[in-house]
């Protein structure tokens, strides 16, 4: 009998621990669509490419992982020069569509979470959402190249990690 009772405080004091050391379940930031203003459904377009540690690490966070990753950065150039480039230019010096490589952009794309909103759900004039085309996990990539291809001052580069802005030069082919 007592040992019964022993074994029955033993479990609901497990059970009770467990509830409170349960990992809490992160919030994933809130993601808007520029032009309209309402929340993006991230849900819409590809369904690949949405449950990667990248991806999941930015939902939270709204930093990109792939910036100055040497692997990413390679990938990015490449779907970049696919998608991009034919308005952006090869470089992100701009055509088409406005330069990328500086800081004066039409939007305010200091941080990597504005870019996504941008590239993601489309903006005013010709920039349509890329979401039907690209995946989440490609957006990322094509975030970090461009980040890459920036040719301002370090100390402006607000995306980059502080090592990161310490060791920065600017893009240059």
């Amino acid at each position: 009998m007592m040992k019964q009772a022993l074994i029955k405080r033993l479990l609901c004091c497990a059970a009770i621990a467990t509830v409170c050391v349960a990992p809490v379940v992160a919030q994933q930031m809130p993601f808007i669509n520029i032009v309209t203003g309402e929340p993006l459904d991230l849900k819409s377009g590809k369904e690949e490419g949405r449950d990667t540690p990248a991806v999941k690490q930015f939902m939270q966070t709204g930093q990109n992982p792939y910036n100055e990753d040497k692997q990413a950065l390679a990938k990015g150039k490449d779907i970049y020069n696919t998608s991009c480039s034919g308005c952006h230019g090869h470089l992100a010096e701009g055509k088409i569509g406005p330069a990328l490589n500086h800081g004066n952009w039409h939007y305010e794309l200091d941080e990597d979470k504005a870019m996504f909103e941008v590239i993601f759900g489309g903006a005013t004039r010709q920039m349509g959402p890329q979401n039907e085309f690209l995946t989440q996990d490609e957006i990322l990539h094509t975030m970090a190249w461009v980040r890459h291809l920036y040719t301002g001052k370090g100390e402006d580069a607000t995306w980059l990690t502080e090592e990161q802005r310490k060791n920065f030069k600017p893009y240059k082919e």
